[in-house]
């Protein structure tokens, strides 16, 4: 991604301070409350960069769930982050006491698993409830806009939630403060960005794509400020695929 200067500081998004205040709370609860949160949301909400936010912050521990992974692959990947060495062809019972052995040993310091839908679709959401269990650490679970629902499905899981959370749209503000730090050269109305943001569908990563696009846009025209007139007309990114093309068939066109 292409910016007018390099991003010293964490942009200050609303859901980043909304996953900060869940993981807070989860690592200052009192020790008979459930530990495990659930941060939840649609695709380009700023889930993975919240959960991300806050694993710098906290020192958490995180992980992030591959499509193809099993058991086994999990184990070893989490085993991978918290630092342990597994022998060749280690048994998965061997890798989970030995990766909730170390987790335990830090009981403060919370475990982020991205992508969580993925266990609950492969069967495996019961790992989370395992390590909760019996670690004592805090285990946030992120994941698409379903995961709360899909989660009924397990109630021993479900009933260990202490807090569920719903990342929100982009609002004005939060639009703001991307435009802010990704292009602090370019001034842009506040109608403008609006609309940018109304465009995007209040998801921050269309949000960027199409502050980027803008800004391209500056530098060819040697510009330090846009308004919403100015580029009423451009196309931005929305989300919506091309309409089909009606192309005649080959044989027809031959003909």
């Amino acid at each position: 991604m292409t910016t007018d200067t390099a991003i010293r500081s964490p942009i200050a998004l609303k859901n980043v301070a909304m996953f900060m205040a869940m993981t807070r709370r989860l690592m200052e609860r009192e020790p008979h409350l459930p530990n495990i949160g659930v941060f939840n949301g649609p695709s380009g909400y700023g889930k993975t960069f919240a959960g991300a936010f806050a694993s710098n912050k906290v020192s958490a521990r995180y992980i992030e769930v591959r499509d193809y992974w099993s058991r086994t692959t999990f184990w070893s990947a989490l085993c991978v982050e918290l630092g342990i060495a597994l022998r060749a062809r280690a048994r998965i019972a061997e890798m989970a006491e030995r990766a909730i052995t170390r987790l335990a040993q830090e009981p403060q310091r919370p475990l982020i698993i991205d992508e969580a839908d993925r266990l609950v679709d492969k069967g495996m959401i019961e790992v989370a409830r395992d390590i909760a269990d019996a670690s004592n650490v805090p285990v946030i679970l992120i994941g698409e806009e379903r995961l709360p629902h899909k989660l009924l499905s397990f109630e021993r899981v479900h009933n260990r939630v202490l807090d569920w959370y719903a990342a929100q749209p982009a609002d004005l503000e939060d639009t703001h403060q991307l435009a802010q730090a990704l292009h602090p050269k370019i001034r842009f109305e506040a109608e403008l960005l609006d609309h940018v943001r109304r465009q995007s569908g209040g998801r921050p990563r269309r949000i960027i794509t199409n502050l980027a696009r803008l800004a391209e846009m500056c530098r060819n025209r040697s510009l330090k400020q846009l308004t919403f007139e100015a580029v009423k007309d451009v196309e931005l990114y929305t989300g919506e695929p091309p309409q089909p093309r009606p192309i005649e068939p080959f044989g027809k066109a031959r003909a």
